[in-house]
């Protein structure tokens, strides 16, 4: 087959449909641009796309569903990167047949720039942290709208949890107009009706933490002042796969994390965060640096330093860039913290234990799955004991002084 034979075929995937195109190596139009219902593309791949074709399609909602589809098809599929895209193909007319063709033509000279596409453990465990986010702001939407109802009618509430079981009749019992009290016994519902629907979600990322690929990876997050469990499985689904980022840098620059520059001619300044990449990945790094500070005499010290200079919130975006550096090392490494303190570590992981309540889903007792994890990070071998609330925990024998 000759060059021009090849054929690079452009694909505008939306809601309901999918724009195709495609050209030759001289860029030279060869599939004149067509829709085809997203029901019905299946089957038109299958009869159409040849298995020398290479396809290119952006990153929107349907991607990884025509990404898994065309990948058996054809010899290569891109997935390229909208706003970069939209930065080298910038038009002033835009319509569907337009950009499937731009589309093609950019990958036929190949600048397209990709995005990395992750393995289906990591879609489907980004899609429930996105899931639980979701159900976490309706539930801290509900809550805000009750406290509003108590703010207009200046209500003092009795002591305890505010929505919790022991107030509600309390809730149920306040004088208010019909619609007040209809907004507010229905607002109260959906939050009884969340709780467990969340829990029922923590539940399943608890079981992931132990499943593969996520168990060799969390034991070196936990390891870490201000990471819990589910803040260590948000950030594993945003990074995927630490190899692909060669430099601590890189990663911080992926989390949005790094500094903005403006560098021409003699002019050099650096801003505030780029803010260009992960979102959940840059909030939970920053609810990690206020725990951190908070807990960690080491992490105290430095937004202390920090935040005299440049005050605490640009100091808390900056602990949780040198928290992220960090994050990097020990799993590119695959080593403890430096300043990792053994018995510290072993409560964090006795506490996962207890989470995942090990003594009946691995029939081990939270000490003995405490000392396994404690042997991966190869920290803690003459430890025998880990005070943790009022009780003493027995570790077992290292594996490694046996």
């Amino acid at each position: 087959m000759t060059n021009l034979q090849q054929r690079y075929v452009g694909l505008d995937v939306h809601k309901h449909y999918v724009m195709v195109g495609a050209v030759n190596a001289a860029q030279e139009t060869v599939l004149p641009p067509r829709k085809v219902s997203l029901l019905e593309f299946e089957g038109w791949a299958k009869k159409h796309l040849r298995p020398t074709d290479e396809v290119v399609l952006e990153a929107t909602t349907n991607a990884w569903y025509v990404y898994d589809l065309l990948v058996p098809l054809v010899a290569r599929v891109v997935v390229g990167h909208p706003p970069l895209i939209k930065l080298i193909a910038a038009a002033v007319v835009k319509t569907d047949k337009k950009d499937t063709m731009t589309l093609a033509k950019l990958l036929a000279v190949n600048m397209i720039p990709a995005v990395w596409v992750p393995p289906a453990p990591v879609r489907e465990l980004r899609a429930l942290i996105s899931h639980r986010q979701r159900l976490i702001s309706q539930q801290t939407r509900l809550k805000n709208q009750l406290r509003s109802l108590l703010h207009r009618q200046h209500l003092v509430p009795p002591d305890g949890p505010l929505f919790g079981v022991a107030n509600r009749p309390w809730w149920l019992g306040l004088s208010l107009s019909p619609s007040e009290k209809l907004r507010a016994r229905q607002d109260l519902t959906l939050l009884d009706q969340l709780a467990p629907l969340i829990a029922e979600v923590e539940a399943e990322l608890n079981r992931l933490s132990l499943a593969e690929p996520w168990a060799q990876d969390v034991p070196y997050l936990l390891q870490l002042p201000g990471i819990g469990l589910l803040t260590a499985m948000t950030i594993l689904s945003a990074i995927g796969q630490i190899d692909r980022f060669p430099t601590a840098k890189k990663l911080v620059g992926y989390a949005g994390l790094g500094a903005k520059v403006h560098a021409s001619g003699l002019t050099h300044r650096t801003g505030g965060i780029t803010k260009q990449g992960r979102r959940e990945l840059r909030r939970v790094l920053i609810e990690a640096a206020w725990t951190a500070v908070r807990y960690d005499q080491y992490w105290q010290s430095q937004f202390e330093s920090l935040a005299y200079r440049i005050g605490p919130e640009k100091a808390i975006v900056a602990i949780a860039r040198k928290l992220l550096v960090v994050i990097w090392h020990v799993l590119t490494a695959r080593v403890a913290d430096r300043r990792a303190v053994p018995q510290q570590v072993a409560r964090y992981f006795i506490h996962w234990g207890r989470q995942l309540r090990v003594k009946s889903t691995l029939g081990l007792k939270a000490s003995e799955f405490a000392r396994q994890q404690l042997d991966r990070l190869g920290i803690g071998q003459d430890l025998e004991q880990v005070p943790y609330s009022t009780f003493t925990y027995r570790l077992p024998p290292s594996a490694s002084s046996a």
